[in-house]
């Protein structure tokens, strides 16, 4: 069945554009030019996923977005702005966003990053461990049993970051990488994330795994 997905953005020209583009994509595509009938559409409709301006007339995207997840309602969101640098990409996700989308942008990368935030709302087993976000090309360690810190970016090495790509996508992949370059990358996970490890898969390489400790690992830590 096709996703349904609500743009939510004042650009007229944008508006139309992305919602023929998803819709050359296999969406199904709702589109408004206001946060207001942004919140009258959720109220007769479900939908799958938000595309959310984050500067518009009347009431801003963030606001929306924050007042949206008061509500409880947790639809994933991919926010739009114009606005760069990765504190502007804090505030988004500080303020509920799944993924953040600097303008200008391709749609295929719209569309992959849609796929994959339904994806990830969808098939638990996929979802990064809690307390790790991926966007705007940076992994980010967020706020974890409540705390109301914002999120901050995790500092990887190219290679560290890299090779958590290839374990997280999805979580379960066995991915090669330099002993050294695994080692760093378990030992930063390890002083801001718990119930996760990097294990040795033997003659394969290194995968993600939640730790359990009433459970034998299937590979070997080193």
């Amino acid at each position: 069945m096709n996703k349904t997905i609500l743009i939510i953005d004042d650009d007229d020209m944008l508006r139309k554009t992305l919602a023929r583009g998803l819709r050359d994509n296999a969406f199904n595509v709702l589109t408004v030019s206001s946060a207001e009938n942004g919140d009258e559409v959720l109220s007769r409709i479900k939908v799958d996923a938000i595309v959310l301006d984050r500067m518009m007339g009347g009431a801003d995207g963030l606001t929306f977005l924050k007042n949206l997840r008061g509500r409880g309602i947790n639809i994933p969101v991919i926010m739009l702005t114009a606005m760069t640098g990765a504190e502007n990409a804090i505030d988004g996700l500080a303020g509920g966003a799944n993924d953040y989308l600097a303008k200008p942008f391709q749609l295929r990368e719209l569309v992959l990053r849609l796929n994959n935030i339904i994806k990830n709302d969808t098939v638990p087993d996929e979802k990064l461990p809690n307390g790790l976000m991926f966007t705007d090309e940076e992994f980010f360690i967020t706020p974890q049993d409540g705390k109301t810190t914002p999120p901050r970016i995790l500092p990887l090495s190219g290679e560290e970051k890299k090779l958590l790509r290839q374990l997280t996508t999805p979580v379960g992949n066995i991915a090669p990488a330099a002993p050294m370059v695994a080692k760093r990358l378990r030992n930063k996970l390890n002083v801001v994330l718990s119930g996760i490890d990097i294990i040795t898969i033997r003659g394969r390489g290194y995968k993600l795994v939640h730790i359990r400790t009433d459970e034998n690992y299937d590979g070997e830590r080193k």
